[in-house]
C-alpha cells in the first residue's frame, strides 16, 4: 500500500510517471501537445479560470464531471456525449443529472478547434480543466495532468447507474469497485477527498436522518450535524435543497474534510464508511495535514486519469470535432 509520508510520495510520483505514461499501449505525457498544440495549456487554463472566478461552484463541478467520466468506459469523454431518440447517454443517467459544467468543456474546445483543428481530444479537456478549476484557489498547477487520451463513441446511461459509486456505499462495496479499476486504499481515501468541495441533494442523504423509519438518525453521525441536516432538508421537506459536503466550507480545497469525517460529520454514507475500516481510517487521519492530502490525491488524480485510456480506432477512439456528438462515420 502507498505510503503517504511526503519523502515516499516523491519517490512515488517519479515512478508513477514512468508507470503511467504508457498506457493499454498508448503513450500518455504531459508533452503530448508539446509540438501539435503548444498553446493548450494556456487556453484551457485561461478559460476555466475565467469561469470558476466569476463562479467559484464550478470547481467542484468540473472536477466532479473528470471523475464520473472516467468511472464509466474509463476517461474518454463519453459522460459529454448527448442522448439521441435512440439512446440515453451517460449524462442522463439518475447520477448524472446533477453534473455541470458541459459549457465550459464546450468553450474550451471550440477555442481549441480555432487554433488546433482536429487535435485535441475532449477527454483531455475534461482533465485538464479539472485540474485548472481546482488549482485556481492557489493560482498554479496543484498536480501534473498526462495527455494524449482519444474519445470514446458509445455512451449508455445503463452504465453510469451501474460503475458510478453510490454515496449510500459501504466500504467493503468502495474498496471493490476502486480495487477494480486499478485504485487503492489510499486511492479512495485521497479521491473522496474531493467532497471537501462541493454539495450533495438531501434527496442523496436523507435515509442517514431516518436510519431505522423511527426518525433516529444513523448513529455513525454526530447529533448535532445531524440536527443541523434536519433543519436543512425537513423544514419544509424539500429534498432538492443541497448541502455542503465538508461542513466547513463547499468552495475552498483543503483538508477540512478530513477533520469533520474524524468528527463523525461526513455527509454521505460513504464518506462515514472510510472510518470503518482500520487500514483507510489511517489514513484519514493522515490527510488531516493539507500538504501530505494534496500530494497524495496528486498521484491518485493521474491514476484515475489513466482508467481506461482509449487508443485509437482499434478501440473506437477518435478525436471528436465536437464534444457532444460522436464523429461521423466514414
Amino acid at each position: 500500500m502507498r505510503l503517504v509520508n511526503l519523502n515516499v510520495v516523491f519517490l512515488s510520483l517519479l515512478v508513477l510517471i514512468e508507470v503511467v505514461s504508457v498506457c493499454n499501449g498508448r503513450v500518455l505525457s504531459p508533452a503530448f501537445y508539446r509540438k501539435s498544440c503548444p498553446q493548450i495549456g494556456r487556453i484551457v487554463r485561461s478559460i476555466t479560470w475565467s469561469k470558476v472566478a466569476a463562479n467559484p461552484t464550478l470547481a467542484a463541478k468540473l472536477l466532479r464531471l473528470h471523475y464520473h467520466d472516467c468511472f464509466v468506459r474509463g476517461c474518454d469523454a463519453s459522460i459529454l456525449i448527448d442522448s439521441t431518440s435512440g439512446n440515453t447517454a451517460e449524462k442522463d443517467a439518475i447520477p448524472n443529472r446533477s453534473i455541470g459544467g458541459y459549457d465550459v468543456i464546450d468553450e474550451i474546445k471550440t477555442k481549441l478547434e480555432e487554433e488546433c483543428l482536429d487535435i485535441v481530444s475532449c477527454a483531455d479537456i475534461v482533465a485538464l480543466a479539472a485540474r485548472d478549476a481546482v488549482s485556481y484557489q492557489f493560482g498554479r498547477p496543484m498536480w501534473q495532468v498526462l495527455t494524449g487520451r482519444k474519445d470514446g463513441r458509445v455512451s449508455l446511461a445503463s452504465e453510469a447507474s451501474r460503475d458510478l459509486p453510490s454515496g449510500n456505499a459501504n466500504f467493503t462495496t468502495l474498496q471493490q469497485q476502486f480495487a477494480g479499476l486499478g485504485l487503492n486504499i489510499i486511492d479512495l481515501v485521497a479521491l473522496s477527498g474531493a467532497h471537501t468541495i462541493g454539495v450533495a441533494h438531501c434527496a442523496v442523504f436523507q435515509r442517514r436522518l431516518n436510519a431505522t423509519g423511527k426518525g433516529d438518525a444513523d448513529p455513525s453521525l454526530d447529533p448535532e450535524y445531524a440536527q443541523f441536516l434536519r433543519t436543512q432538508c425537513t423544514t419544509p421537506p424539500n429534498p432538492a435543497v443541497a448541502v455542503a459536503l465538508d461542513a466547513n466550507s463547499s468552495v475552498s480545497f483543503d483538508s477540512h474534510y478530513f477533520a469533520g469525517l474524524r468528527h463523525n460529520k461526513g455527509l454521505l454514507r460513504s464518506d462515514a464508511a472510510l472510518l470503518t475500516d482500520p487500514r483507510s481510517a489511517r489514513v484519514v487521519k493522515s490527510f488531516q495535514g493539507f500538504h501530505v492530502f494534496m500530494a497524495n490525491f496528486g498521484l491518485s488524480m493521474k491514476k484515475m486519469g489513466a482508467i481506461g485510456v482509449k487508443k485509437g480506432a482499434r478501440d473506437d477512439g477518435e478525436i471528436r470535432k465536437n464534444c457532444r456528438v460522436v464523429n461521423a462515420a466514414n
